[in-house]
């Protein structure tokens, strides 16, 4: 299996392009080189998509299909995607992690941490791409280490990068002394610790706040501004992505600054993001040199710049 390296920047759309085609490479195609696979069109694999999205029709899954046809993968000859998307209900994963187990698909591509674990709970055996997620692979149970994952489990990780956002913040607002944390408790704990952590270390006081559905997102606003919180960390989480347009919208009615994980938020209109990022022409070029090596390693994403309206 592959396992988790070191690597370069490259944001969140590039991520599905640089992820999948790199396992459809070397590990779910690895009986059959890319320009092989792409000459015996009776050969199709089936993907699998899980993911807290709501729709196919985003910028990152148009970015991995873009990635896939560029390696002579086409959706329809060579390829097919079995989408299941939970439109932010966490708890419809694990059924349709199943579901693309019963299929079967060849690889399953995940989005985040909650979805990376409902995959790796009904299969050891299908490949597992973890195309973003905020935790640590180890401390989570994905990989027995990141040069040495030991298991189905291959991906990139940000989750390092939760302390630098309150560091950023702090920076940004250096007279904030209390601030927010908008979580989703049915996501992972580990970018909250980080953020709690860091928080600390810079003598800030920080206020967790729950929100487990988007109708609770305006309740939760209210909550950080009754606690006293002077600015906002919205951790990485799907149902939040999916309603960023009313976090970020939210963010300006109240005048509370706010730092998020990805650069849709600020292309929208957000503060602050810090995230992955990158070129959109890097992913797919490096994976045509890793083709044919069956042992490569989870990607830490690491200082990647900062972007603000």
């Amino acid at each position: 299996m592959k396992a988790w390296n070191k690597g370069g920047q490259r944001h969140r759309r590039d991520l599905f392009r640089f992820c999948a085609a790199a396992f459809l490479a070397s590990g779910a195609a690895a009986t059959c080189p890319i320009a092989a696979c792409a000459q015996q069109p009776a050969k199709v694999f089936r993907i699998g998509i899980l993911s807290p999205a709501a729709s196919p029709s985003t910028k990152a899954f148009d970015a991995l299909r873009e990635g896939l046809r560029e390696l002579g993968y086409i959706d329809g000859a060579n390829i097919t995607f079995e989408y299941r998307l939970a439109a932010g209900d966490y708890g419809g994963l694990p059924a349709m992690a199943a579901d693309l187990v019963r299929l079967p698909v060849d690889l399953i591509v995940t989005d985040g941490g909650i979805a990376t674990q409902a995959a790796q709970q009904v299969t050891r055996a299908i490949p597992i791409v973890a195309a973003t997620i905020g935790e640590d692979p180890v401390g989570a149970g994905r990989a027995a280490s990141l040069a040495h994952p030991g298991g189905n489990v291959t991906g990139f990780t940000g989750f390092d990068l939760a302390a630098k956002r309150v560091e950023l913040l702090k920076e940004a607002f250096p007279a904030v002394s209390r601030i927010a944390a908008l979580r989703n408790p049915a996501s992972l704990m580990l970018s909250l610790q980080a953020t709690e952590e860091a928080a600390h270390a810079l003598g800030l006081q920080l206020r967790p706040i729950a929100v487990a559905t988007a109708g609770e997102i305006p309740a939760g606003f209210e909550a950080a501004l009754g606690g006293g919180a002077e600015a906002l960390v919205v951790l990485p989480d799907g149902m939040f992505w999916n309603e960023r347009g009313r976090i970020v919208a939210l963010a300006a009615q109240y005048r509370l600054p706010a730092i998020y994980e990805e650069r849709e938020y600020v292309n929208d209109g957000g503060l602050i993001s810090y995230g992955r990022n990158g070129s959109s022409r890097a992913p797919s070029r490096p994976i045509c040199r890793c083709s044919g090596r069956r042992h490569s390693s989870w990607s830490s994403i690491s200082r990647p710049p900062m972007r603000s309206a």
